[in-house]
């Protein structure tokens, strides 16, 4: 049975003072609108995850707050920020059938465009702007087993496309 991946950006964040860190950033009103959205168009499709591994950042826990989605949940710190083979050793490790996995670019979107074996014809696929979400397939039965350019993909979209 293939494995499923959902690779998913946090939604637009904001700078809410002069004091903040940027690991503290929380989502702004567009951002929140956003990653509901997103998470309805999840829950419609069918793509729910049986696991999510989620960078630690705020912005990024609180746009998986407001998907709408239940599954067993990894918040870690290796994720924030992360480059693409992290995010790739990270999965290795992962024991469930369908992930989601919530992160940064410009780690997260160089990590879409390695895993799957040909990009869709999206035209802001290679931007991958916040809380754009690809669903992709992988033709393995232990993600230990993943390597770049295998996945095909199943879906991508970016809020601007749903009503």
């Amino acid at each position: 049975m293939p494995k499923r991946l959902i690779l998913m950006r946090h939604a637009k964040a904001g700078w809410d003072g002069p004091h903040i860190s940027d690991i503290e950033r929380p989502l702004n009103q567009r951002g929140r609108e956003d990653a509901a959205r997103i998470g309805a168009w999840l829950r419609q499709e069918g793509y729910l995850p049986d696991a999510v591994l989620c960078s630690s950042a705020t912005r990024t826990r609180e746009t998986l707050s407001l998907l709408g989605i239940e599954a067993e949940t990894e918040f870690l710190q290796a994720l924030y920020l992360a480059p693409e083979q992290v995010m790739l050793k990270t999965l290795k490790a992962a024991r469930a059938d369908t992930v989601l996995m919530l992160g940064h670019n410009p780690g997260i979107g160089l990590f879409a465009q390695d895993v799957v074996e040909e990009a869709p014809s999206h035209p802001k696929f290679r931007r991958y702007p916040t809380a754009a979400t690809l669903v992709c397939d992988l033709p393995v039965n232990d993600w230990a087993d993943a390597v770049p350019r295998s996945a095909q993909v199943v879906d991508f979209i970016v809020p601007k496309d749903l009503p």
